[in-house]
């Protein structure tokens, strides 16, 4: 594995700048639960298993430098709307808080349980997998997104090792390009085969028969198996159910939401416009003109062939 998004030094969290690469590969030193939140909210980490894990690390520096506990879980908690992982992480560490337990200890073990998932969810997607494969993937689900490895990625890399003829469709996923930017760097260090497209063009290399399957990731996901994921993913699914592709979720469990039945419910996270009007710092729209940013869309469970979890394989709707 030679990629990581963050690293814990006991009294402070180093985190890679995602905003950054490819061009340049920049770790930022976090000593306190603010910087954390910020680092969060402003997409320094992405990619809902890696937000969880760093929020754990925020919690921790917060409680241990004298912070009310409750507001240092309501600044992480508000940073992100959608991943449910960031909930689930804190929440867990909450309750860990009011049991006595160590807070580094519990965290650490939250980092090292998701790692643990990615490589068990790697092997189980890359099973399913024919022993030649071109897979589409969208935004990033790699060890970027994670404590390591990846979900829908993470499968990817695992059929790879495994000996199997991968070759990997990435979309660009705009606006924030986490899959020309990220998906294409994490692959280029695994020299696992590749072509990056623009995220109109998927549908056409479908009906060309280009395309053998669809694997994306998940920010949250419902009782019935609705999955939010990164905008984008709902095109994706109604294009692959069109052309009989098989459309494939990896998330660990800790990314179902039990309180949520549908996706209708889901909380959908509305970025600033300035991230559709620009790109890398260069302004590509009218300044007068208005831009709607959805970061996340809900794909029905009915869309989905089957969720890949660390506890095996589920048939949507659940």
């Amino acid at each position: 594995m030679k990629v990581k998004a963050f690293e814990w030094k006991g009294d402070r969290l180093f985190l890679l700048d995602q905003r950054r690469l490819p061009q340049e590969e920049v770790w930022l030193e976090l000593t306190t639960y603010k910087q954390v939140a910020e680092a969060i909210k402003n997409m320094v980490v992405r990619g809902a298993p890696a937000i969880g894990c760093v929020a754990a690390y925020g919690f921790v520096l917060g409680v241990k430098s004298g912070e009310d506990h409750t507001v240092v879980y309501e600044t992480l908690k508000n940073t992100r709307p959608t991943a449910y992982n960031l909930f689930w992480a804190l929440d867990r560490m909450l309750k860990a808080l009011k049991e006595g337990k160590d807070l580094e200890k519990e965290a650490i073990s939250i980092e090292e349980e998701d790692l643990q998932a990615n490589m068990r969810m790697g092997q189980i997607g890359a099973e399913l997998l024919p022993d030649r494969v071109r897979i589409l993937t969208h935004c990033n689900t790699g060890a970027l997104a994670t404590a390591g490895w990846g979900t829908a990625l993470g499968v990817i890399r695992s059929a790879h090792y495994m000996g199997k003829e991968v070759f990997v469709w990435v979309d660009e996923t705009r606006p924030y390009l986490q899959g020309s930017r990220l998906t294409a760097w994490e692959l280029l260090k695994e020299d696992i085969p590749h072509k990056i497209i623009t995220d109109s063009t998927a549908g056409f290399l479908m009906a060309k028969g280009l395309v053998d399957c669809v694997i994306v990731g998940a920010d949250r996901i419902t009782k019935r198996g609705d999955v939010a994921n990164k905008i984008g993913t709902y095109s994706l699914s109604v294009l692959a159910k069109v052309h009989g592709i098989p459309f494939y979720v990896v998330a660990p469990t800790s990314t179902f939401d039990p309180n949520i039945a549908e996706g209708w419910q889901i909380p959908i996270e509305e970025r600033s416009e300035d991230e559709v009007k620009s790109c890398g710092g260069c302004q590509i729209a009218p300044k007068g003109s208005q831009a709607l940013h959805y970061a996340f869309d809900v794909t029905p469970a009915e869309n989905i062939t089957a969720i890949i979890t660390e506890k095996g394989v589920l048939k949507p709707p659940l």
